[in-house]
């Protein structure tokens, strides 16, 4: 073999080698990276987020009664059920709330004496534990609104009977300075310093102190009375522990047979019409904490005032402007709620003790007021708020209701 071809045999075989080498390191390579998850310590089981169960909607609750410790509640249909026919306050005639608003509180002693419906409506479903309340008297807020000319011929009564039950609770809102009320009572007497006149302004002036005075309470519930109002603190209670104070609950009764008409003047120029319902302030009414804070914006530090202005209309009118046409929360109507406008001497005796106010009188008929057998005669308690709280003290002190009974002739 010529030497001169040594160094191209001898380059070639190098080539051979080192591609050789490349090869082999790749396939080395290789095989580490598969090996590489078998020399590792089985990695920890991660529980994966499970997806959310599929709750179906609630079908509507039966009407049966659902127990609840001191009073029966009955369980809210669906919103198109039937509700039962309701006296007119002012026209003494019934008429049909059929599909229009929520159930209404109707109890009769001897068929479901305790039957309270929970709210439905738009803005005011309830569901689970938020459905009660555990109350006691020192959560309410209890309001009555008054005139310095009525302070001993109305006012005195008040104090000798349900009011002095609920010192700590019973807030007085007038338009004077009494200095012997505010020493008699020993209750919360606050000067509103408005006019004492009967009109719009006057009354929404009141109201709107109310309703401060209210919110800063921090208590549960604002509930309203006129001055002519007997409030039966335990059906109170009742009433209001079958909600939650923190949903939105507006409670009372109206005083016409059809919504209220008024100019839209708070979201538009008022070329438009809106309808409503309200509860009559005669009657009385309750407003949840949860509620009345949303009422904040038209209502709180004198906005109320002008609320009423924009529509022109009385404070029981305003609150429920607030509340059905700009908070859309619906009205729930209830029967045990009583204002002078009705023909309370046909409130069936046997169902005294369940209404949560009465009220009596009226310029025209002052023998207006609830019929009670026993007591004192007419001529010594001619409103019977003298011979109501006879029966309605002892419920409260927790003691057995006497054996002299309204219930019996």
């Amino acid at each position: 073999m010529n030497p001169l071809h040594w160094p191209v045999r001898m380059h070639i075989a190098s080539v051979g080698v080192s591609k050789f080498c490349f090869l082999f390191s790749l396939a080395f390579c290789g095989l580490l990276l598969l090996l590489i998850p078998a020399f590792q310590p089985p990695a920890r089981h991660v529980d994966l987020p499970q997806p959310r169960p599929q709750v179906r909607p609630a079908k509507a609750v039966p009407s049966h009664l659902v127990e609840v410790p001191g009073v029966s509640v009955h369980a809210g249909e669906t919103d198109s059920a039937t509700e039962p026919n309701v006296n007119s306050a002012e026209q003494g005639r019934s008429f049909d709330t059929q599909g229009t608003r929520n159930d209404i509180h109707s109890p009769k002693r001897g068929m479901d004496s305790k039957t309270v419906p929970l709210l439905g409506g738009k803005g005011g479903q309830f569901s689970g534990s938020k459905s009660r309340d555990r109350l006691e008297v020192k959560d309410i807020f209890i309001a009555v609104k008054t005139t310095r000319k009525y302070h001993k011929s109305r006012l005195e009564l008040l104090i000798q009977t349900w009011v002095s039950q609920a010192k700590d609770q019973t807030y007085i809102f007038t338009d004077a300075e009494d200095k012997e009320l505010r020493m008699r009572t020993g209750a919360n007497v606050i000067n509103t310093n408005c006019s004492a006149a009967h009109t719009r302004q006057a009354l929404c002036c009141k109201m709107s102190v109310e309703y401060d005075k209210f919110i800063e309470s921090q208590k549960k519930w604002f509930c309203h009375v006129d001055d002519d109002n007997y409030v039966i603190l335990p059906s109170l209670l009742r009433l209001l522990s079958s909600y939650h104070h923190s949903q939105d609950v507006y409670l009372g009764r109206p005083s016409l047979d059809h919504p209220i008409e008024a100019a839209e003047r708070v979201k538009s120029d008022g070329s438009v019409s809106v309808k409503f319902w309200f509860a009559t302030g005669g009657a009385g009414f309750c407003i949840s904490r949860g509620l009345a804070l949303k009422m904040s914006p038209w209502a709180s530090l004198g906005n109320f005032i002008s609320t009423a202005e924009k529509i022109r209309l009385p404070d029981d009118c305003t609150i429920g402007y607030i509340i059905e046409a700009l908070l859309e929360v619906t009205l729930t109507h209830t029967h045990l709620f009583h204002s002078h406008l009705e023909n309370l001497p046909k409130l069936p005796t046997d169902t005294v003790l369940d209404q949560v106010t009465l009220s009596f009188g009226g310029f025209k008929n002052r023998r207006n007021v609830v019929s009670i057998v026993g007591g004192f005669s007419l001529v010594e308690d001619p409103t019977r708020g003298t011979t109501v709280p006879a029966f309605c003290i002892p419920i409260l002190m927790g003691a057995p209701q006497t054996e002299k009974s309204p219930h019996k002739n």
